[in-house]
């Protein structure tokens, strides 16, 4: 060993065609205090889903991931299976829609909603 290695573990990342949707969704709704808001709830067909709307108001057990000048907010339940994921933004021939790739989920089902750990 070389020493001691220093880590700034990341809870969240947010790709840069998310960021881009995330600021035109800010700027459509005339509200720069909006975030998102990042979830886990039960259900779909792997045993957990993703969930995301907008939060104006950050609670104080919420965790708040800031880049530049769009932010992120997730709830201390979600944020267990969340951390080190990256949350996503695709346009093709299904629509658009925010996704998320986590590497902690074992199994996730085809649409990509849902996941198990």
């Amino acid at each position: 060993m070389s020493g001691v290695a220093s880590f700034v573990p990341t809870p969240l990342l947010l790709s840069d065609s998310a960021k881009a949707r995330l600021r035109s969704l800010v700027e459509e709704e005339g509200n720069r205090g909006l975030k998102l808001r990042v979830y886990v709830t039960g259900g779909g067909c792997s045993g957990f889903q993703y969930g995301f709307d907008f939060a104006e108001s950050v609670a104080e057990d919420d965790t708040l991931v800031e880049f530049d000048d769009v932010a992120l907010v997730v709830d201390p339940l979600s944020y267990q299976y969340l951390v080190g994921s990256t949350v996503d933004f695709e346009e093709g021939l299904a629509g658009a829609r925010f996704m998320i790739q986590n590497p902690n989920a074992t199994t996730t089902c085809g649409c990509g909603a849902s996941f198990m750990v």
